[in-house]
């Protein structure tokens, strides 16, 4: 698995395989266990995601040794404060059943992120993380928080995708020494993207699936990319991606996919902010 460096030193894989929406105990072990077996050594999860010990019982029972793997998570927003990452983050470390995690994040631009930035830099300290970032964060918001503490984010995890494609933020990421790492590379199917003409054409060129030609556009830019499936074929199709390279016609076309707006949401809307604030899970 190829590696890329963060700004601390710490080596991350530069592919990893993403458990969001899998909320199903059994299902969520299973996928982790089949995601190490296929060949994934980094794991990304979360508090909201609500799967913490099914992914902490599927890396417990991979057989593959702790500190071959890179495990990410992430923050809530109710914990979003100086006690709520020390006390959730203790949580969140006996639900996976570790003693450190590799990647912590916040995981959305709200609430108290300077108290919590604090607490994540005095667990990075003590050695129970290994490198600490932002996930949903403007590149100026995670600027400001670099300027105003000690440590400069390691990460900032964001929506990329063909139809959000934010070359931008991307250099302007790379710029300030923060890893850009893509959530939703594929946009979860939507504008029905499996099907689409310039990525299926494309695709047929090298032999390979859409969701392969995403991968390689993200990996040739220098992206971390996290991709989802349950299912054991794709987990390994996602990975077999270092045997080609785009030309430079060809991510010309890609860039004509470009739509330049979430396929989600908006983290400026409003009504966002407030529902992600009155979302109390408890955890």
């Amino acid at each position: 698995m190829k590696m890329v460096r963060l700004n601390n030193g710490v080596e991350i894989p530069i592919l990893g395989f993403g458990t969001y929406q899998i909320t199903d105990p059994e299902q969520a072990e299973t996928a982790v266990q089949e995601a190490i077996r296929a060949g994934y050594r980094h794991i990304d999860t979360a508090q909201s995601y609500m799967n913490e010990e099914a992914v902490g019982r599927g890396i417990a029972k991979s057989g593959v040794a702790r500190k071959e793997l890179f495990i990410t998570t992430k923050i809530w927003v109710e914990n979003v404060s100086y006690e709520g990452v020390l006390s959730s983050f203790e949580r969140s470390l006996k639900r996976l059943g570790l003693d450190y995690i590799d990647l912590l994040l916040i995981h959305q631009p709200y609430g108290d992120v300077y108290g919590a930035w604090r607490a994540m830099e005095e667990l990075q300290v003590q050695g129970k993380i290994r490198a600490i970032g932002v996930s949903n964060f403007a590149v100026d918001q995670a600027v400001d928080l670099a300027e105003f503490n000690t440590v400069t984010p390691q990460v900032n995890q964001i929506e990329i995708n063909p139809f959000q494609q934010q070359t931008k933020n991307i250099a302007a990421l790379k710029a300030e020494g923060i890893m850009p790492e893509a959530w939703a590379p594929f946009a979860e199917g939507k504008n029905d993207i499996f099907h689409n003409p310039i990525l299926v054409k494309i695709g047929e060129k090298y032999g390979k699936s859409v969701a392969q030609v995403i991968t390689r556009w993200l990996l040739e830019q220098g992206v971390i990319v996290l991709a989802k499936s349950i299912q054991p074929t794709r987990m390994q199709e996602n990975l077999d991606v270092f045997d080609f390279k785009l030309t430079d016609e060809d991510k010309k076309e890609i860039a004509m996919l470009n739509e330049g707006e979430s396929q989600f949401f908006s983290h400026a809307d409003p009504d966002m902010i407030r529902w992600m604030a009155s979302r109390k899970l408890g955890i």
